[in-house]
């Protein structure tokens, strides 16, 4: 069936390619006569100072999106359609030719100068050539930039004495140098970030319009004398006058909650929607809760994500993080803060204003149920999930999660006329409660700037039966999470506490790892860790833009169970003749290991048909002290739909160790290395191509199998390579992929021979298929 099944695939791979190459090679088939399709643009300059990625942006014209660099894939699908319709799927579906304009060529030299000017180039020249040939244009543009005008001087001038000392104080983190060009898109820069920190000081009428820059560029040697000026305020009368005044630095009267705030209705309201319906109000020093019958939450828990006016005055940054903290609660979908000056002053003479914070609640309670089919490398199964959230369980804002899950699938393996299936079974329950405050017996305020830490929870249990052992695992965990900056998040777990009870092993699977040393990750344990996970993550949903992810783990189990052994002189016991004495807690070894992974992915999106992500990952877990075995569930596994995809999953190594092929595929090992690249292109509608290469392997730190261990000198010579295609079926809310991957290196071969092209032909077992939901990375 799988062999089928492949030959199937790469027949319409092949005539799919086929078909659209040769149409492709027709691709002034709707170009009309005397016109010129518009083939390649191109810029040339003559300093490297300038980024050509961002002068293409100034182009006012540009070729039809290639997919591979060369294949104007979409053009290709628009001529297959006929030219007798004026409308049609393929026409709508593809791409309409890019008809050269010498109009808009003449645009983009303008708008290229122009760019040359904001840079300092005051004396750059822009020119083109159009090349044409066979009803095809190529545009080249030439950049001569000459010399740039620089900044010999650069000063601030506060004409509004009110704003003086911040302004003298901030001119240190000025981002304007000498000698640099005269660059008006930096000066911009520097302007907005004056305002900001102006309003950041409780100037909350601070706008650009107060701030201008004067430029002397009569200096002689294109040097340039930069000053800017910081005014007073703007202020216009009713009748139009204007005149200016300095500006006032804002403190607050009241804060007002609306939780109950009701988008639509706001819009045939003139004022902030608090007296549009009949509504009670509830006061707390100077905060006004205003609710519809009965308060949903308690007044401390949106006391505590309010941090607007904690310095006693206006900040924006505060304002930045009551929104953030106001988010992360994840209790309302709609979230808006404004400000009403209320013209009144303070004790001080200082003007003061009204906080408005407008929140619409979301959902309290849901239920989901999720059913899915599952592939795991050929092996079809189905899973289902059942799922229930309380969002504000005490009306603290407190979320409890439950999920109970079920799944069961059947595998093969084993090879040619031994194959052998069976049944998977999987089944759990997992809750998680989160606390929207940090649950500790320290202050937080002044360690956690950026947003209060959620205190988290969780139990969970499992039951899995597999065709070699069955085992369940119980688990409960106590940590924290928050975010220190918009890109950056904090996981720690001060307990993670897992019992793990094995047993109706196979009596083939035993025997296969009598007398090795794995044979000690498969018994009864304890594990009693403590991690931490950093990420940093640039991505924003639901846009295709740059982004760059990094992940990096650490964690340690055993420590303090071992040290409360030694200290207690507590006797060890022979639980396993490999694995030696052991201490013991609550009747089974416990786990002593150190593990730290890193991944890094970065994601360029080339334009809107194409991008390439490129991931990095390596990790290491040793075991020491009451353990000579890292716990099965913490050791590194490869092969899959998410790793080296040409292999099955956890069918390659550790390092060129070659399992017997009719087991069941369990290899893992204490070190992970790992690489990947992937080239995304979108097709038609819905659908998306890809090709991808994966290169890495596991290895063990101790182990009596031949091949297995990991050696300084001799790992590079046991990474495994694959490549491959695939498509990817994006439904918005979900994504269905399918990926063939191929084998292009083998290190379970001899060395000499692991390279497949050239030393044998391809066989069936060197290509693998691979269905998933969602992204490889």
């Amino acid at each position: 069936m799988l062999k089928d099944l492949l030959r199937t695939i790469k027949l319409i791979f092949g005539l799919a390619f086929l078909v659209l190459l040769i149409f492709s090679c027709r691709t002034t088939k709707f170009v009309p006569q005397d016109e010129y399709l518009l083939n390649k643009v191109k810029v040339e300059s003559d300093t490297k100072n300038i980024d050509k990625q961002e002068l293409k942006s100034y182009f006012r014209q540009t070729p039809n999106t290639s997919i591979l660099g060369f294949w104007k894939f979409h053009l290709a699908l628009y001529n297959l359609s006929s030219q007798k319709k004026k409308d049609g799927w393929l026409k709508r579906i593809g791409e309409a030719p890019v008809i050269y304009d010498p109009f808009l060529t003449r645009r983009s030299d303008e708008e290229l100068e122009r760019y040359m000017h904001n840079k300092g180039y005051y004396d750059a020249e822009v020119t083109d050539t159009v090349y044409r040939k066979k009803k095809k244009a190529e545009v080249v543009y030439r950049i001569v930039a000459n010399e740039p005008y620089t900044i010999s001087r650069y000063k601030v001038n506060v004409l509004d004495d009110s704003l003086r000392t911040i302004v003298r104080q901030d001119s240190t983190l000025s981002a304007v140098h000498l000698g640099e060009n005269l660059d008006m898109d930096k000066l911009g820069s520097e302007r907005m970030r004056m305002v900001r920190t102006l309003k950041d000081q409780g100037y909350y009428r601070m706008n650009r319009n107060s701030i201008s820059y004067e430029a002397d560029t009569t200096l002689g040697k294109r040097q340039s004398d930069v000053t800017m000026l910081v005014g007073e305020q703007e202020i216009q009368d009713s009748l139009g006058n204007i005149e200016y005044q300095p500006h006032k630095k804002f403190t607050f009267r009241n804060f007002y909650f609306l939780t109950e705030y009701e988008p639509r209705k706001a819009l045939f309201s003139a004022h902030l929607n608090m007296d549009m319906v009949p509504q009670d109000t509830l006061k707390v020093d100077n905060y006004y809760f205003i609710y519809k019958k009965s308060l949903r939450f308690r007044p401390d828990l949106l006391i505590n994500a309010n941090h607007i006016g904690d310095a006693g005055y206006y900040k924006v940054s505060e304002v930045e993080r009551t929104y953030n903290e106001l988010s992360l609660l994840r209790l309302f979908k709609v979230i808006n803060i404004q400000f009403e000056d209320t013209g009144q002053r303070d004790s001080m003479g200082r003007p003061m204003l009204d906080c408005i914070i407008q929140l619409t609640p979301s959902t309290k309670q849901s239920y989901s149920f999720s059913l899915e089919g599952t592939n795991s490398s050929g092996n079809l199964g189905v899973a289902g999930n059942l799922n229930y959230q309380h969002r504000n369980l005490f009306k603290g804002g407190e979320i409890l999660d439950v999920q109970l899950r079920g799944a069961t699938e059947r595998q093969s393996y084993g090879v040619k006329d031994s194959v052998k299936f069976f049944n998977t079974l999987e089944t759990g329950i997992d809750t998680k409660l989160t606390l929207p405050k940090f649950l500790a017996p320290i202050r937080s305020n002044r360690l956690f700037q950026y947003s209060t830490p959620k205190t988290l929870f969780n139990l969970a249990y499992n039951y899995q039966r597999r065709p070699d052992y069955t085992r369940t695992i119980a688990r409960a965990s106590f940590g924290y999470q928050w975010k220190s900056s918009e890109f950056s998040t904090h996981r720690i777990n001060l307990l993670d506490f897992n019992l793990v009870k094995m047993f109706s092993y196979d009596p083939g699977f035993i025997a296969s790892i009598e007398n090795l040393y794995i044979r000690s990750s498969y018994t009864d344990h304890s594990i009693s860790s403590f991690n931490y996970i950093y990420t940093y993550n640039t991505q924003r949903l639901q846009k295709r833009t740059n982004y760059k992810y990094l992940r990096a783990s650490f964690e340690t189990a055993g420590n303090t169970l071992y040290g409360y052994s030694k200290l207690a002189n507590r006797p060890q016991e022979l639980t396993d003749t490999l694995a030696g004495g052991q201490y013991k807690f609550l009747g089974t070894p416990f786990a002593q290991y150190f593990r730290a992974d890193l991944e890094y992915r970065r994601c360029w999106v080339l334009d809107k048909y194409n991008t390439v992500v490129i991931r990095g990952f390596g990790g290491i877990a040793v075991p020491y002290g009451n353990s000579k075995q890292v716990p099965f569930e913490r050791k590194y596994f490869t092969g899959g739909a998410n790793d080296i995809r040409a292999w099955p999953v956890r069918a390659l190594g550790p390092g060129t160790y070659k399992a017997d092929p009719n087991a069941f595929p369990n290899q893992t090992g204490d070190i992970k290395l790992e690489g990947n690249i992937e080239y995304r292109y979108k097709m038609i509608g819905m659908l998306e191509g890809a090709f991808f290469l994966d290169v890495g392997n596991i290895w063990s730190l101790k182990d009596n199998r031949p091949g297995t261990e990991f050696r300084l000198d001799k790992f590079y010579n046991e990474l495994a390579v694959g490549t491959g295609t695939g498509f990817r079926f994006d439904f918005s809310y979900v994504i269905f992929r399918l990926d063939v991957g191929m084998k292009l290196r083998d290190p379970l071969r001899p060395e000499g021979s692991r390279w497949i092209i050239g030393n044998r032909p391809y066989t069936i077992d060197d290509f693998n298929v691979n269905f998933a939901i969602g992204y490889p990375f």
